[in-house]
C-alpha cells in the first residue's frame, strides 16, 4: 500500500515481468532494504499475457538496479 507522502515522490519503472512471483520476490528484496517499490499488473486476467511492473522512486533508481543484478 502507497501511503500520501509516497504518491508525492516522481517514480520509475525498473523492472518488467510476465511472473507475478517473480516482481513479488523482488519487491520484497527492495523492502528489506528500505526501497519503497509498487507494482502494476498490466496482465490480462483471462490470458495471463502482458507485463507486470515494478517501480521505485527516481532515487532510488541505481540502488534498486544493484540490488536485482546481484541476485540475477
Amino acid at each position: 500500500m502507497i501511503n500520501h507522502s509516497a504518491m508525492e515522490k516522481e517514480w520509475a519503472l525498473i523492472y518488467t515481468s510476465d511472473k507475478i512471483y517473480e516482481i513479488e520476490i523482488l519487491k520484497g528484496l527492495l523492502q528489506e532494504n528500505n526501497i519503497d517499490s509498487y507494482i502494476i499488473n498490466k496482465q490480462d486476467s483471462m490470458y495471463m499475457i502482458g507485463e507486470i511492473e515494478l517501480y521505485v522512486p527516481i532515487d532510488d533508481i541505481l540502488k534498486s538496479k544493484l540490488i536485482i543484478s546481484e541476485i540475477q
